[in-house]
């Protein structure tokens, strides 16, 4: 059995930081890609940025050049580091990897039950 859970949320002013983390635990033979998604009230959960095994990075254009993604292999986690944070970022923030439990299996897609984040302006 994995798990996902989410820490790091918070309530935060416009202008602010905030990291968030995410650690997978179980039995866990690898992760490929971990990454970040977010919904707002009233709207699709949308993709904030993802992280390859190799540490390839792709961010949403909305969060370019204000979040950074980061993962530590060793210890199965990944991080959201949110900088200058505006009232539009606000919202229920997921995690997600595609682990594979065995060797030469392929991964599935585990996430985390969410962290709210909210921006007061």
């Amino acid at each position: 059995q994995v798990q996902l859970v989410e820490s790091g949320g918070g309530l935060v002013q416009a202008g602010g930081s905030l990291k968030l983390s995410c650690a997978a635990s179980g039995t866990i033979f690898s992760i490929d890609v971990m990454g970040w998604y977010r919904q707002a009230p009233g709207k699709q959960r949308e993709l904030v940025a993802v992280i390859s095994s190799r540490d390839s990075t792709h961010y949403a254009d909305s969060v370019k050049g204000r979040f950074t993604i980061s993962r530590d292999n060793a210890k199965n986690t990944v991080y959201l580091q949110m900088d200058s944070l505006k009232p539009e970022d606000t919202g229920v923030y997921y995690c997600n990897a595609e682990i594979s439990l065995l060797v030469a299996t392929a991964p599935n897609d585990y996430w985390g039950q969410g962290t709210q984040v909210t921006v007061s302006s």
